[in-house]
């Protein structure tokens, strides 16, 4: 387990920025995705930017290639200037407007899910090449299913190689199974797999069909009953197979969870302390609108979250032999601000004489929690977004008032 961001850098941003808010650590995340790159070797290394759109200002000049996957995603990187040419625009859904959208600004692969796909990227690709958007056919990548709505069959993939268009150019397959996966084993046979498909369709289709696009989905740990001492270990036991398969096929590793997860942290503050039916109860400004553990169900499950008081840490999970001034920890269901009995951050967390004003501070939430959360619900406010970098935090998102999405529009 990683050392968390100092408790003085936690005080100054908590007394600046108040809760609740996320805090986004750029060390650790750069420091990730050069280990990973590490362990890849060449294998160039995709971020999927829906695990946290807010880190890609952070990752730009470390990651090979971004996964966009909605109009929506386009127009962050669209805002953020995000160079085109890493751009992979994927997503089960295209209109023909939004493949335009990726085609003018120049996005350097799309992938496609279905033969209508197929058909409006070559409808889009030629009326760009009519228009002298571009000179030359788009580049794209097939995508294979693993028995989800993602992607397509086999059949219907050599149907679209069969009817190739002049304003497209097939490059390779795209493939992913799932997330949170920890069968080293089913994602080498998957590798296998692609690679003698991809060998098969090159010698049937007379195609040079160079790239694979992966998605192993790996696991990241979130609870304290996991294994942190080698966060990389589920890469490092497959990547043999993956510079296996990359002497058939260029590969290039799609991941979201695997490198965000650990440099996010979620604070939120006590406001309430209760006592019912033999349960001890602390009540936060947050709640699961705004944090959501993948594989967490009703707060079931403890994540490392650490207590802190005036800028004193208190306790951490899982640590409760190691509280400040040697006070005694007692059990606490931890709940958040919605009108809901499902808003349960944790069952069951020890805590040392909480007070209202301390604050929680979560752990490995840099994927996903700001964008998966149900941040609607309830019109409750959306938290601040911290920034930090050595000894710098800066603010890159302030308050959002949800309510005023969720009402009617007079105008």
């Amino acid at each position: 387990m990683k050392d968390m961001i100092t408790t003085e850098d936690f005080k100054k941003i908590s007394d600046k920025y108040g809760s609740p808010a996320y805090v986004f650590d750029e060390d650790e995340l750069i420091g990730r995705v050069r280990a990973i790159k590490a362990v890849l070797g060449t294998i160039p290394l995709v971020y999927s930017i829906k695990a946290n759109p807010f880190l890609i200002p952070a990752l730009i000049d470390e990651i090979d290639r971004l996964e966009v996957c909605s109009p929506g995603e386009l127009a962050i990187c669209r805002h953020l200037n995000a160079p085109a040419a890493k751009i992979i625009y994927s997503g089960v859904h295209k209109d023909l407007w939004d493949i335009k959208e990726a085609i003018e600004y120049g996005a350097a692969i799309l992938t496609c899910e279905s033969v209508k796909h197929y058909e409006l990227i070559c409808e889009a690709a030629k009326d760009a090449r009519e228009n002298a958007v571009i000179t030359g056919p788009v580049d794209v990548i097939l995508r294979l299913t693993a028995g989800s709505q993602f992607g397509m069959s086999l059949e219907d993939i050599e149907k679209i190689l069969k009817s190739r268009d002049d304003n497209v150019n097939i490059i390779g397959l795209h493939y992913f199974a799932g997330t949170g996966r920890k069968s080293a084993k089913k994602q080498s046979e998957e590798l296998e797999m692609l690679t003698e498909t991809l060998t098969d369709l090159r010698i049937r289709y007379g195609l040079e069909l160079p790239m694979l696009e992966y998605g192993p989905g790996l696991p990241h740990p979130y609870f304290t009953d996991e294994d942190f001492s080698d966060t990389l270990a589920p890469l490092k036991e497959l990547s043999d197979d993956l510079k296996k398969a990359d002497e058939t096929a260029h590969m290039s590793v799609e991941m979201g969870r695997f490198i965000a997860s650990s440099c996010g942290y979620y604070m939120t503050s006590i406001c309430d302390i209760k006592r019912s039916h033999d349960t001890n109860w602390c009540i936060v400004d947050g709640g699961i609108n705004h944090i959501n553990y993948y594989g967490q169900m009703m707060g079931m499950k403890v994540p490392h979250v650490s207590q802190y008081r005036a800028g004193k840490l208190l306790v951490r999970s899982g640590e409760a032999d190691k509280t400040a001034d040697g006070k005694q920890t007692e059990p606490y269901t931890i709940a958040g601000s919605l009108c809901t009995t499902n808003d349960i951050l944790i069952r069951s967390l020890d805590l040392a004489d909480p007070e209202e004003g301390d604050i929680l501070i979560f752990e490995n939430c840099g994927a996903y929690s700001v964008t998966e959360a149900m941040g609607l619900f309830l019109s409750r406010t959306l938290p601040r977004i911290v920034m930090f970098a050595g000894n710098d935090h800066r603010l890159v998102r302030n308050f959002v008032e949800s309510w005023k999405i969720n009402t009617w529009d007079s105008k």
